[in-house]
């Protein structure tokens, strides 16, 4: 009954703490590609080559679904795989559109047509290669109209929080945010596209200001995930033990998971 959980580094174990959290009994493989991260600055055919591996190594793991917890990968690979090469009885799913269900109150599901909604201006923060796909544009475009959103690549920032420099990476974030703010002088809402930002969620918000609503991922994919299982239980995979694994050097790996998560958490060469 395992799900696979796939990143191109540490950030998608901001979503993983909160799928453990959310549904507890679900035992998840996490797949960090810490060898070639980050992706947000690889053209779209590498991206797509390197999630295809992360993902075909999880369903060797016995997990039938992946969640590509790497908005990168979803923006970038996530349609071109559905369409092209995921099989019939696997599931791969993205982080975009439970983030934008939130931001439009749309409920998971619901097909019906574009419309207005509450917030009109949105500031998006996210890798190079998630902003030059567009793909948070367009997929906002299938549920909302007339929202203006203006996209900021955060070159550097993935990089800094990989590294564990908080100080460049607090740094960075101002100095992102006062670029978009001068495009975008009031923005209502600020997306945090990455699943690296969330660690530094207080600096974006300390940054932005107390008007703007700020979304963050995890528990967003926590919550769309346990509705998903709910009515597709036979998605659940074989396998049964839940663990992590790297392409990089597990032990670096390990030591700067264990820093992110706060609790001690050992990687396995993939």
């Amino acid at each position: 009954m395992a799900v696979g959980v796939f990143d191109s580094g540490l950030g998608g174990l901001t979503v993983l703490d909160a799928l453990l959290r959310r549904l507890p009994d679900v035992p998840f493989v996490y797949f960090g590609d810490n060898a070639h991260t980050p992706y947000g600055t690889r053209d779209a055919d590498d991206i797509f080559r390197l999630t295809c591996a992360g993902v075909e190594r999880l369903w060797a793991e016995g997990c039938d679904l992946v969640v590509l917890a790497c908005n990168t990968a979803s923006a970038v690979a996530l349609k071109r795989m559905q369409e092209t090469w995921v099989p019939a009885d696997k599931r791969v799913l993205g982080v975009f559109v439970p983030l934008i269900e939130a931001l439009t109150e749309r409920r998971w599901g619901d097909n019906s047509a574009p419309r207005e909604v509450a917030v009109r201006h949105v500031a998006l923060f996210a890798t190079p290669a998630t902003v030059a796909s567009r793909a948070f544009q367009r997929e906002l475009a299938f549920r909302a109209i007339g929202v203006d959103v203006e996209a900021q690549p955060c070159g550097g920032l993935v990089d800094a929080i990989e590294q564990g420099d908080m100080i460049l990476a607090e740094a960075l974030v101002h100095s992102h945010v006062e670029a978009l703010l001068r495009r975008m002088p009031r923005p209502e809402a600020a997306v945090l596209g990455c699943t690296h930002y969330p660690l530094m969620e207080e600096a974006f918000r300390a940054a932005l200001g107390p008007a703007v609503k700020v979304y963050s991922q995890p528990e967003l994919v926590a919550e769309s995930l346990a509705d998903y299982l709910g009515r597709r239980p036979g998605m659940l995979g074989p396998g049964r033990q839940g663990s992590f694994l790297t392409t990089g050097d597990p032990q670096p790996v390990g030591n700067r998971a264990t820093l992110f998560l706060r609790r001690r958490i050992a990687f396995d060469r993939a």
